[in-house]
């Protein structure tokens, strides 16, 4: 956050097949050298995917998915006297939105095996499940954040 300016910041067009600004979103995240229309054409392969593994609504697993792993609080490094202390802080909704995208997306590029569209849509099932590499990092963020709650004090 600066100081001095206010963030002017950039509204996310609304994506043309589901209506949907945080599939559009996810869909630039994805994006590599700039390729979005690759990007676009994996992502909406992968709900096809979805939809014939788990029988449902691709949407409606994949915004399961999403609120599965949307971390709440987050630890901050914050400098006392000569000691660090890492201080749990409450995340913002934006930056909640960005990390699980990020996760899933990191996660699902680390999987092994097959296509990005089976590895993206194994991990976004499993986190709509509460399972998976994203879910368990979200997990391990809520877990360091409780472990150092004594420093909430230290917030700034």
């Amino acid at each position: 956050m600066p100081r001095k300016k206010i963030v002017i910041h950039k509204r996310v067009l609304i994506d043309p097949v589901y209506k949907s600004a945080v599939i559009a979103k996810f869909i630039s995240r994805m994006m590599i050298r700039g390729k979005k229309s690759i990007s676009s054409h994996l992502f909406y392969s992968t709900l096809d995917l979805i939809k014939e593994k788990t029988k449902q609504d691709p949407l409606e697993v994949f915004n399961k998915a999403m609120q599965n792993v949307k971390p709440m609080v987050e630890v901050k490094s914050r400098r006392v006297g000569g000691s660090t202390y890492q201080v749990p802080v409450e995340i913002r909704e934006e930056r909640r939105e960005a990390l699980g995208m990020r996760w899933l997306i990191s996660y699902a590029r680390e999987r092994s095996g097959r296509s990005m569209r089976n590895r993206l849509s194994d991990e976004i099932i499993d986190a709509a499940n509460g399972t998976g590499n994203a879910f368990k990092k979200k997990e391990d963020t809520h877990r360091m954040a409780e472990s150092n709650k004594a420093f909430a004090h230290y917030r700034w």
